[in-house]
């Protein structure tokens, strides 16, 4: 009972701390000073509820880039489901959106026996496209897989082959109508076994110039209609149906353009696009591109253009991110799998989310070296966490943020989710100077009409006022011992690390008196749920 008094002045007096100090001092003597202006009058775009989504791939063990094979055994084939680690970083999203494809699912076939083929495994021939033969889905492994989902309440978007019945054409496209047969079987085969796949999504990277091989707009479009007849009349009669996704691929202007007006209106309700902006895995200035503010505005262009097609076309279809590993070839180790590549990944989820993006997909939940989790262990690497944060602080409502000051803080804003108020997400790309970030609120003039055409009341008007009452809730990210090539990540100075079950550790924030500004530490990350700021598109 003594301790237990003891204990709690001690507690209170830590608290009284937090709330009269700031929550983060700077490692460094230079301070900048910034505002970061957030209008909540109304929501710029919004996300999907659940906008992150990470994938599973097919790779082999055998896949390796530079010399280096780092799949191990994180494919669909060979995963190991039985892994508590495994299923307890999932299920902490409740739930996680994951989209099984990857180059390899346009050489799969699924073992419906529709039609009669041998279920061979992946075997590596560098004569072969994408250096392995074609693969097969045995079915008891697709009920394992189904099984998993289940249990870990997984969201799940599966990739078809979309080269079956292909052949090649003068302009070295491959050309000829899809051969459907084993993908609508395998759809078959999963509505009669009662497992619920939200989406199907057609081909990975065959569009535009595609990789590996190509397909032409308009014949895509012709079998993305077929897909959408199959889907429709083996759901018949179902309160439930999937989605319809296509083309995962890179972003083309012209052939997305013509993709969209040659597709029937009701036929597609996803338009894909894969995401690996910052060149290949090999590249020895990854770091740098990172965290270069230039370097990433870049990728912004591709988020606004679809999302101007999609508008001129008319179309009602969504933009997703289907796939973004940021290197390509499998990225580099301890940096895409390092606590540096938050920067990266957050400033994606946060641009993209500005330009009616509903969903975006990592690269990968596991496999390669930018895996939210570490392929051999299973264990969360820094950029889990960040996607959790976001997925339990981040709601779907995007509202305008920027900030006035160095160029080196990236800001974004949401309405909070399930909470009031609002979450600001801090990014600080310099690593010698800490940010005191004032949040200031701007609303924008409304007018409100009257009974007269003429007529009408300024309710509001646009100003600009710093909020400062109550208090905020702080969560700040850094690198263990400031390296950003680190795969320990601290939240609030504490190391984030699985408990004793293998269980995903609590995200504890830190509570901030609202008359402080935001400390932002060098090289660091901070969310802040602000529940007091006053947003009209929040509430």
């Amino acid at each position: 009972m003594a301790g237990g008094l003891l204990r709690w002045p001690v507690f209170c007096l830590f608290n009284a701390l937090i709330f009269l100090s700031p929550v983060w001092t700077a490692r460094s003597e230079a301070v900048t000073q910034g505002t970061a202006i957030v209008d909540g009058t109304a929501a710029i775009s919004s996300t999907d509820e659940n906008f992150i989504c990470a994938t599973l791939d097919w790779w082999p063990p055998e896949k390796c880039d530079y010399g280096t094979c780092a799949w191990g055994l994180a494919s669909l084939l060979n995963l190991n489901l039985s892994s508590r680690i495994l299923l307890n970083a999932i299920k902490a999203f409740s739930p996680l959106k994951i989209r099984l494809g990857g180059s390899l699912q346009d050489k799969v076939i699924y073992d419906t026996g529709d039609p009669q083929k041998p279920c061979r495994p992946f075997v590596k021939n560098s004569s072969e496209m994408f250096g392995f033969t074609e693969g097969c889905l045995p079915l008891s492994r697709w009920d394992q897989l189904n099984q998993f989902f289940r249990e870990t309440g997984a969201t799940v978007i599966f990739g078809l082959n979309a080269l079956n019945g292909r052949v090649p054409v003068s302009d070295g496209s491959l050309g000829g109508p899809w051969n459907y047969t084993n993908a609508a079987s395998l759809i078959r085969y999963t509505v009669n076994k009662g497992y619920t796949v939200s989406g199907w999504e057609f081909g990975n990277e065959l569009s535009g110039s595609g990789v590996g091989a190509r397909i032409n707009a308009d014949q895509y479009a012709a079998d993305v209609n077929n897909l959408r007849f199959i889907v429709d009349e083996t759901y018949q009669g179902s309160q439930f149906k999937p989605l319809v996704l296509a083309p995962g691929g890179f972003f083309d202007a012209n052939w997305f353009r013509e993709f969209l007006v040659k597709t029937k209106p009701s036929s597609l309700d996803v338009i894909s696009h894969h995401i690996y902006n910052l060149g290949p895995g090999v590249d020895p200035n990854l770091v740098e591109k990172i965290l270069n503010p230039s370097y990433l505005d870049g990728e912004a262009s591709t988020f606004s253009n679809l999302r101007d097609i999609l508008k001129s076309t008319g179309a009602s279809t969504s933009a997703w991110v289907g796939e973004a590993g940021g290197a390509y070839n499998s990225g580099q180790h301890l940096v895409t799998d390092a606590f540096v590549f938050s920067f990266w990944y957050l400033d994606q989820l946060g641009m993209s989310s500005l330009y009616d993006t509903k969903t975006y997909c990592r690269q990968s939940l596991i496999g390669g070296n930018y895996g939210l989790l570490n392929t051999n262990t299973l264990k969360p690497n820094p950029d889990y966490y960040s996607a959790l944060l976001w997925h339990r602080l981040i709601g779907p409502k995007v509202l305008s943020a920027t900030f006035n000051g160095t160029k080196m803080i990236r800001a974004y804003a949401h309405c909070a989710r399930d909470s009031k108020g609002i979450t600001l997400l801090l990014l600080n790309l310099d690593g010698n100077s800490t940010a005191q970030v004032n949040v200031t609120a701007h609303l924008r003039a409304v007018k409100l009409h009257r009974r007269s055409r003429t007529r009408f009341n300024h309710a509001h008007v646009a100003k600009e006022h710093k909020i400062v009452e109550g208090t905020r809730e702080e969560y700040h990210l850094t690198a263990l011992d400031g390296n950003l090539h680190s795969q320990t990540v601290l939240l609030n100075g504490n190391i984030l690390d699985l408990d004793a079950n293998d269980g995903i550790p609590v995200l504890q924030s830190v509570k901030v008196d609202g008359r402080q500004p935001i400390y932002v530490a060098p090289f660091s990350i901070v969310f802040a749920h602000i529940p007091y700021f006053y947003a009209p598109a929040c509430i």
